[in-house]
């Protein structure tokens, strides 16, 4: 009579990660059996990579006698550890007028387990169109599991490319008496970005 259990045995390890979104192949289990010369292994496996979580993989046997094997169970735990990446929205470097309204393009992300996560990220923009300079624009996201993407940053110059405008006061032609004084009225200037100037004639 064959009254011995048969043995499973797990191939690989006992404890697997995978990371979400992947394809998991179970590398499964032998069973040996003094008696029988095969016996098959019958497994559940529940495992879903597009939940986290942590899944119990089990493997159970019987050999021709019906004697059971003890069970063997398998933990894979699925984990995000992969970062959402940020793409900015138009050009990485700007050129702005200065005294002009600066309007962010923005920008999107993506993540493989949360998906868009375009309206979590933070910007942080610093843009000062009223002084010339460089500035940056910074944008920056983390998804659920608080994997942080890399910062992405768009630089923005500030610069003075306009000409100041020469109003006259009074007439551009006139007429004055011979041998009498001429008392110039002058003329005002106006610039969109400075209020002080080079001095002019």
């Amino acid at each position: 009579q064959d009254t011995a259990a048969p043995s499973i045995s797990l191939v690989g390890d006992a404890i697997q990660t995978i990371e979400c979104a992947s394809t998991y192949t179970d590398k499964g289990a032998t069973a040996t059996d003094t008696c029988d010369s095969s016996v098959s292994v019958s497994t559940n496996n529940p495992v879903n990579t597009s939940i986290l979580g942590s899944y119990t993989v089990t493997y159970t046997a019987s050999d021709d006698s019906s004697n059971p094997a003890a069970q063997k169970t398998r933990i894979v735990n699925v984990v995000d550890t992969t970062a959402p990446v940020i793409t900015i929205t138009g050009e990485t470097t700007q050129t702005q007028e200065c005294a002009t309204s600066y309007t962010d393009q923005g920008a999107t992300a993506t993540d493989n387990y949360d998906g868009t996560l375009t309206s979590s990220i933070t910007t942080t923009n610093t843009v000062n169109t009223s002084a010339l300079g460089t500035y940056t624009v910074s944008y920056n996201v983390s998804d659920s599991s608080s994997n942080p993407a890399a910062q992405q940053t768009r630089t923005i110059n500030v610069t003075d490319t306009a000409s100041p405008t020469l109003t006259l006061v009074g007439d551009t032609t006139q007429t004055i008496n011979i041998n009498t004084t001429y008392t110039d009225q002058g003329a005002t200037v106006s610039d969109t970005c400075d209020t002080t100037y080079r001095d002019w004639e």
